[in-house]
């Protein structure tokens, strides 16, 4: 009978350093919920859409697409595939494209007519600040991506970027009435509640209901119509984090502790502080007025005088077409008591949409966004944020790192396989790894670490794992598997695609003379997975020439001494990184280039 009594979980010295500094970065940062909470559990597998509602129903997705405006011609995976950090902020790439499968997208409620935005990897490189800073006065949010969703997709505000101008609505033009995102552009969102511009920037304004899901926060999914709903019965835990603002502040979903500070006081629906201008719960009539004034929390946040008109209310201008039709609590009396609303007693968020209150994350307390909306799971204004940012928003997209900072997590194509328990029935052995789709996988064995044995070299991952079972009649083995081969792909950073590009993003210096010696530092693209630091490297070349005393200084920093002949030949040069491949495979080499990256002069 066969027993298995041990399993490799990683293939080769490079991967098991990485192993290591992974693990140790992760008990460093064990309590750090601005890098853990990100959903990562599905980086490795394409992300995939639904064209048609017919395809919807019947499960058939797709990982490439176009409609001629947008396109994604080679499979992207799935969110965020890097994380980063350091004292001063946490920095994350993300494909921007969900991992649930998304779409399909129309203009009307009928779903007769297609709509003309697809979504596309948008190699999105963003920084969330460490330090929360809660100012006086507030930053109103704008047009475009404020903050990331634990998934990687985008956030937007509440707006859907036209405004009343006092005679028509403009998507360019200025005014104090601004068009609420879900009740002008709802009928375009996906089963997620989601849709992209025409960047192909696929975004939530409002409720995530498709991230919820994926994070077990009270959401149903009816798996033949793949649609998704507010659970119907009583929420029995707080709802988790499911975004992070470019203020520092998190994004939970719409339950929360009944007494702000108190865990122990039950779950309910947080309420939020804005009601329709319709005159109830002590609001204007916006029929009888209208719409001659803007409410009080637009006055102050836009430092304007009451007196802003906006078209009457009509079929074609309904009541919460704009944000200035919601009127917000704590400016308002109590109908009953006759007493000014009172935030933490008759509502819970305030004015930007923010609680002071503990989480589970947070025990000491923090301020955080709630997800607003309906108890049957409509979205409901202010949704995830209110018109402007409660705390200062330091963050935002980035083109580099502008400090030094550590590796969190790489994952998807940079992932290493990681074999989980085997399962053992009639003598047969089954392995299975956590893997990348697109990745082909070699299985090895052994029965006393000297001489390994390939049972197969022909693996292909199913979405993001991978199996194979053993013969039952071999004797115990120590068993290891290494990813062989990986299909075309877009990747999360550079505009390149296959393998994440040429591997090398830069190198300094970036020209020298002949007859010169000196140090030539080579910095590697983090998004093709190089080895860690002190890896071992086959050769370091600039043309024809051959580097001396290469050091592999970081994952993603080589060194090598460069001497130019007096003879050489001047002009660009080629400069090339070998590194050896797996002992899986010990002929092949990983090889890094960039092409006219050193001038010799």
């Amino acid at each position: 009978m066969k027993i298995q009594t041990h399993t490799e979980r990683k293939l080769n010295f490079t991967a098991v350093l990485a192993g290591i500094f992974l693990a140790v970065l992760a008990l460093a940062h064990a309590d750090d919920s601005r890098t853990n909470s990100w959903l990562t559990t599905y980086a490795g597998k394409y992300a995939r859409i639904y064209t048609t509602d017919a395809n919807r129903t019947n499960g058939v997705a797709v990982t490439t697409w176009s409609n001629g405006s947008q396109s994604q011609n080679s499979p992207a995976y799935c969110g965020v595939q890097e994380i980063y950090s350091s004292s001063n902020y946490v920095y994350i790439r993300s494909t921007g494209l969900g991992a649930h499968t998304m779409g399909p997208w129309y203009l009307n409620a009928a779903h007769t007519t297609t709509f003309p935005n697809y979504p596309a990897n948008q190699k999105a490189f963003f920084r969330i600040p460490r330090t929360v800073t809660i100012p006086a006065t507030k930053t109103q949010t704008a047009l475009g991506t404020i903050g990331f969703f634990v998934d990687g997709i985008a956030m937007f505000d509440s707006a859907d970027g036209f405004v009343w101008t006092g005679s028509a609505e403009s998507g360019s033009g200025t005014g104090y009435w601004h068009r609420e995102a879900y009740a002008n552009e709802g009928v375009t969102f996906d089963p997620g509640f989601a849709h992209q511009e025409n960047t192909g920037n696929h975004h939530y304004h409002g409720d995530p209901i498709a991230l919820r899901y994926l994070l077990g926060d009270h959401v149903d999914f009816n798996a033949t119509t793949k649609i998704y709903s507010e659970s119907g019965t009583a929420p029995t835990k707080h709802s988790p984090i499911l975004a992070w603002v470019k203020d520092g502040l998190p994004v939970y979903g719409p339950y929360g502790y009944s007494v702000a500070t108190n865990p122990a006081s039950g779950v309910r629906r947080m309420l939020s502080g804005f009601v329709l201008r319709n005159g109830q719960n002590g609001t204007d009539n916006l029929t009888n007025t209208a719409r001659a004034t803007i409410p009080a929390w637009a006055q102050r946040l836009y430092s304007v005088a009451a007196a802003q008109a906006g078209p009457a209310l009509s079929t074609t201008y309904p009541i919460a077409r704009y944000m200035e039709d919601y009127a917000y609590l704590g400016d308002l009396l109590n109908t009953n008591s006759g007493l000014t609303n009172v935030l933490g007693v008759d509502f819970d968020l305030n004015e930007y949409n923010v609680r002071w209150c503990v989480t589970p994350e947070f025990p000491d307390g923090t301020y955080a966004y709630f997800v607003s909306m309906e108890t049957n799971g409509v979205p409901k204004y202010p949704n995830n944020i209110g018109r402007a940012y409660y705390a200062s928003p330091t963050g935002g997209a980035v083109t580099n790192f502008a400090e030094t900072v550590m590796t969190n997590l790489l994952t998807g194509p940079n992932a290493s396989p990681v074999l989980n328990a085997p399962t053992a029935n009639n003598g047969a052995v089954k392995l299975t790894w956590g893997a990348t789709e697109g990745g082909t996988y070699m299985v090895q064995s052994t029965t006393n670490f000297s001489a390994w044995t390939t049972n197969s070299t022909n693996v292909a991952a199913v979405l993001n794992a991978a199996s194979f079972t053993n013969n039952p009649t071999d004797n115990y083995r120590f068993y290891r598997v290494a990813r062989t081969a990986l299909a075309t792909y877009d990747p999360v950073s550079g505009t390149s695609t296959g393998g994440g590009g040429t591997g090398i993003l830069s190198v300094s210096p970036t020209s020298g003379n002949r007859g010169t010696t000196f140090t030539l530092t080579i910095n590697l693209d983090a998004t093709v997975g190089p080895p860690p630091a002190n890896a071992p490297i086959n050769s370091i070349t600039v043309g024809s020439i051959t580097g001396t005393g290469n050091v592999h200084v970081s994952q993603t920093q080589v060194t090598s001494s460069i001497t130019i002949p007096a003879g050489a030949a001047t002009g660009a040069q080629t400069v090339t990184v070998v590194f050896p491949g797996p002992p899986a495979n010990p002929t092949a080499t990983v090889t890094y280039t960039l092409t006219s990256g050193f001038t010799i002069n």
